[in-house]
């Protein structure tokens, strides 16, 4: 089998070396080149023809955003980007641009401080190579959504849980990869403050959550936040998973709050989504509407089970829109996917289906 061709570029050259190291300790990669800024980049993808470019943001001459604009659309490249926590706010406009993913570099330059990303940037290279035909990275992807067929709209039969006077109390929503922009999409699209709650898992590292829901926040009418144990699940409020944490609920008297916990072993990806569709079943039951969004992986497909078993609505993002078609592939295969809708159309859908329009 022909190895995974890679090209780095970073200034740093012992960033260059190690994250090498780090990558063709894989049977799988090769690492085939490396560039010190974004014009030797072009001039390295051009040449190498990699199959994935690892980019640091900050370098001379041409940035990395540039770099990263130019090989999204020209070349249909996956990026993965290796970026510091304190560049969180430059991490999320690059998955805006387009990047796949990112991986959080520690600040210290120290080598056993660097060496720290070794696994979740092993893990990030394998699945976005371990990826189905029907689940190819895409950038400009217009697929059919023949796989969504068996998703028919659903009944909003059986009251139950805590109830208000409109359909859906809460709403519930799980994403992986290409789920940051998809999140900021569908904030802004709201244009007002609806009287419903939202809660937000995306796998995320720890340290990058906050900065993410502080930039969901300047765009949307819903007052967005980081989610801290024992705060309240309100009317008008998203709460984010914090990286690395779980997300889930209990009563605290008349409402109910978030309460941030310790993954399981039986954890894969963090912050779960199934963990937080399981909880926002027992406490909202057919009051709460689950949203599955672009993913890698299968996390959120039990607690989709769950949400519909406790009476509540699913939906998932369209193969056509979905980054990575993983997440909402999985759930449909459950069979208990209510609908089927492209990005641009999911904040409408949670309207009607909500009773709010």
């Amino acid at each position: 089998m022909r190895k995974i061709r890679i090209v780095v570029v970073d200034d740093s050259a012992f960033s260059r070396r190690t994250i090498s190291r780090m990558l063709e300790s894989l049977d799988s990669v090769e690492v085939v080149g490396y560039a010190i800024n974004g014009e030797e980049g072009i001039q390295k993808v051009i040449a190498l023809k990699p199959d994935l470019v690892t980019l640091d943001l900050d370098m001379p001459k041409m940035d990395g955003f540039t770099l990263l604009r130019i090989l999204t659309t020209r070349f249909s490249l996956p990026v993965i980007v290796i970026s510091a926590l304190s560049g969180a706010d430059k991490v999320f406009k690059a998955l805006e641009l387009g990047a796949l993913d990112f991986v959080a570099k520690p600040s210290s330059s120290a080598s056993i401080d660097l060496l720290s990303i070794k696994e979740d940037l092993q893990k990030k290279v394998r699945q976005v190579f371990s990826i189905t035909p029907v689940d190819q990275v895409r950038s400009d992807s217009k697929g059919d959504s023949s796989a969504c067929s068996a998703a028919k709209p659903g009944s909003l039969a059986g009251k139950g849980g805590i109830g208000g006077k409109h359909a859906v109390d809460l709403v519930a929503i799980g994403s992986s990869t290409g789920g940051p922009p998809a999140l900021q999409q569908i904030f802004s699209a709201f244009e007002q403050q609806y009287p419903l709650a939202v809660v937000v898992s995306q796998h995320m590292p720890p340290g990058f959550t906050k900065a993410f829901a502080d930039r969901l926040n300047r765009t949307s009418r819903f007052d967005i936040k980081e989610a801290e144990d024992g705060d309240l699940v309100l009317p008008g409020s998203v709460l984010i998973a914090p990286g690395g944490r779980n997300m889930i609920f209990e009563t605290c008297g008349a409402q109910v709050a978030a309460r941030i916990v310790v993954p399981s072993a039986a954890d894969r990806y963090v912050p779960s989504v199934d963990a937080m569709f399981k909880s926002c079943a027992e406490m909202y039951r057919s009051r709460v509407t689950a949203v599955v969004l672009t993913g890698m992986g299968n996390d959120g497909s039990k607690g989709v089970r769950s949400i519909k078993e406790h009476g509540g609505y699913v939906i998932a993002e369209s193969e056509e829109t979905a980054i990575v078609y993983g997440m909402p592939r999985e759930a449909v295969a459950t069979g208990m996917v209510d609908r089927c809708v492209p990005l641009e159309r999911i904040a409408e859908e949670i309207i009607i289906q909500g009773g709010f329009s």
